[in-house]
């Protein structure tokens, strides 16, 4: 830091604390401040006030030479502090900069970090210093010696998802260096981890700095999952081993190298700073009534569409452009390739009205020359009005589909009626996508995701688990479509346990069979157990964290072969929506629906309530492009019901039927068959068309 200060007027352009080789640019937004105080915290200790000398709009903005990276620095913003007008101004606060690239920690909770006097609701502001409990912004040079790095680009409907939790995967692995961090996920025996599952993008829950709640840290719980954001272009300061954001784009370079994807999972529609008691560490205290959505007849309230106790005014102009300079940040600076967007509906409200799919957000990001490089995914719905919005979104989104999730375990359950919802998972989720000129990709297939059950607890559990919250287990999920298959929770029981690992297997079988865009949840694919907990957003610890020692070699052998499956087969991967009626090929109808006795499914076979398996015969879609290497056919049976024996559909002269995938008999290699088979209860078999004229 030079030994004398003299700020010059800078650039309004580049919001952030910016160094371009000389010193350093600070700006930063705010439409009501009347005064905008830069604060410094040279290495020596103190604090370094210097009013920004110059606003441009409603940008302010300052530049100081001399100054170099690791400089520790914040804001203080003048101001009304009039809660019933949307403002709460308070320069006893330090505010974190919006931009900043790197954070030193995170705030450590003190009545001090209130803009107001707690115990005096929030009309009177609260004059002590946050400072002491604030973590400082620090000024980076996010410069990066990538090398050759190219991104993977992985088609959609190549596309194998793996949604993890960065410290979580690794936090119980002895083989791995620094685990639990953003080096420890892309060390070598991670990488050959992945490579062998067969995935093609891992993606991660919250990276972007966050903070635990205070109601958590009285309890002595954690923020785990993340989605409270404190800053939407720093790396969450946990993960970083070293304190280096540098870690974070060797971890990218070298999963790149792997050909494996990055995916964020982002939080933009709300903030860690939560409803009108909640605490000012940056946005409220730079400008409540420009960041934050507040209701038109008291504005000392937020809207709360997130159940956060606030949300992201996403139509102020200055709002949008933090959100798409922080998405294109994380393409351009860290290389990362797509995005999961939590509570998307959100960011599609207009006004004060309902979802838009034309709302500016959308529009921003679709005419994006950057973000439309990489794979953009949308939690279709939030608690607001209107929020539940599966299947409406605009291309290019995917979109997770709970339905999915649900109609599968139905069906496995053993559910009435279940089979018309698993037909209809089966192929793309047509009733929601096939529109707007949407592919079958656009539904990412789950069974399970870090929200709800593990797979291995929603064949061990009926009920959730979640006393450890310390909610009386009121919190999570109450319907689960789960089945314990006779125990609740862990056993010794053999007939269970084989029960149980059968109906793993059929479930993730179904997953790799469905057409659509299939994503495992991490630690699934080795019976990962969370003891019934079905909300552990909380649970730093061994409840979440992936035990690698106990993990089920044969499962995970298997979903590595239905993997593997799925990308040898075009044919399941097809982007074109299957019907079963005027889609031909050559001639030919490109979807069957057939019964156990040989006969095509009739409407009344639909309706029964009793129905209890179905056979799927899949071909190529029309209109299809030609593949070096397709099968004419596959025939997949799934029976939910007893043994029985299944009259297959009549191959083509010199064909038969390659039995190669039977749940009941996982080691089974291959079985050429025609006519009747007897197919096990409770299992899935797949046959390929085989052979030909010679």
């Amino acid at each position: 830091m030079p030994k004398t200060i003299s700020i010059a007027a800078g650039r309004s352009t580049q919001l952030g604390a910016t160094f371009d080789g000389d010193g350093v640019n600070f700006a930063v937004f705010s439409q009501n401040a009347t005064r905008m105080e830069l604060c410094l915290f040279p290495e020596g200790g103190g604090e370094v006030r210097i009013d920004l000398p110059e606003r441009n709009g409603d940008v302010w903005h300052g530049y100081i030479s001399g100054l170099t990276p690791g400089m520790h620095y914040g804001y203080r913003a003048h101001g009304p502090y009039a809660p019933a007008q949307g403002h709460r101004f308070n320069p006893a606060k330090l505010l974190m900069d919006p931009y900043a690239k790197r954070l030193t920690g995170h705030p450590q909770w003190n009545d001090a970090l209130m803009g107001y006097t707690v115990g005096k609701e929030d009309s009177v502001p609260d004059p002590r210093d946050s400072a002491p409990y604030m973590p400082r912004s620090v000024v980076e040079d996010p410069a990066f010696s990538w090398g050759r790095d190219l991104p993977p680009q992985v088609t959609v409907e190549q596309s194998v998802i793996y949604e993890a939790h960065v410290k979580g995967l690794t936090a119980r692995r002895r083989d791995v260096r620094f685990p639990g961090t953003f080096l420890g996920l892309a060390s070598d025996p991670m990488l050959d981890y992945y490579t062998k599952l067969g995935i093609t993008a891992i993606e991660l829950l919250p990276v972007q700095a966050f903070l635990t709640d205070r109601f958590l840290h009285e309890k002595n719980l954690t923020n785990y999952w993340g989605y409270q954001t404190l800053g939407f272009f720093a790396p969450e300061p946990k993960y970083l081993a070293r304190g280096k954001i540098a870690e974070f784009q060797q971890m990218v370079a070298r999963l790149h190298r792997a050909g494996i994807e990055v995916i964020l999972d982002v939080v933009y529609n709300h903030t860690c700073e939560g409803n009108e008691l909640g605490p000012t560490l940056s946005f409220r205290g730079l400008d409540n009534a420009s960041y934050y959505r507040l209701m038109p007849e008291d504005k000392r309230l937020y809207v709360n569409d997130t159940g956060c106790g606030n949300t992201v005014n996403v139509d102020h102009p200055m709002v949008l452009r933090m959100i798409m300079d922080s998405l294109r940040y994380w393409v351009e600076v860290m290389h990362v390739d797509g995005f999961r967007f939590d509570l998307c509906s959100t960011l599609a409200r207009v006004d004060e009205g309902g979802f838009d799919r034309g709302a500016a957000f959308f529009d921003a990001i679709r005419q994006d020359p950057v973000l439309a490089q990489v794979k953009l995914i949308a939690e279709p719905w939030d608690i607001g009005p209107g929020g539940y919005q599966l299947g409406g979104f605009p291309p290019p989104f995917l979109e997770w589909n709970d339905k999915y999730r649900d109609r599968v375990r139905m069906f496995w359950r053993g559910d009435a009626g279940s089979v018309p919802g698993l037909a209809d998972r089966l192929t793309g989720s047509a009733l929601q996508f096939d529109h707007s000129g949407r592919p079958a990709t656009a539904s990412v297939n789950l069974l399970t995701a870090h929200d709800g059950f593990t797979l291995h607890d929603v064949v061990s559990y009926t009920k959730k688990h979640n006393d450890a919250n310390g909610e009386g287990n009121r919190d999570g999920h109450g319907q689960n479509y789960s089945d314990n298959l006779g125990v609740e929770g862990p056993t010794r029981k053999k007939g269970v346990i084989a029960a149980r690992n059968r109906r793993k297997r059929n479930m993730m079988a179904t997953l790799m069979l469905s057409q659509g865009t299939p994503m495992i949840l991490a630690g699934d694919e080795v019976g990962h157990t969370q003891g019934g907990n079905n909300n552990a957003y909380c649970q730093d610890n061994q409840t979440s964290w992936i035990d690698w020692d106990r993990a089920d070699g044969d499962f995970l052998e298997f979903t590595r072969a239905m993997i593997r499956f799925r990308q040898e087969h075009p044919l399941l991967r097809q982007k074109l929506f299957l019907h079963s009626r005027e889609r031909t090929v050559d001639g030919r109808e490109d979807l069957f629906w057939w019964r156990s006795d040989g006969q095509p499914m009739a409407q009344e076979d639909w309706e029964d309530p009793e129905l209890r398996a179905l056979g799927a015969e899949l071909r190529m879609a029309s209109g299809t492009p030609a593949y070096a290497e397709t099968e004419e056919a596959i025939f997949a049976i799934f029976n939910r019901g007893p043994a029985r024996d299944w009259i297959l559909p009549d191959p083509p002269s010199g064909m038969e039927w390659d039995w190669r995938i039977d749940t009941a008999e996982p080691e089974r290699v291959g079985e050429l068959v025609r006519g009747t088979v007897g197919i096990a209860g409770d299992s899935v078999s797949v046959f390929v068309l085989w052979g030909g004229p010679e």
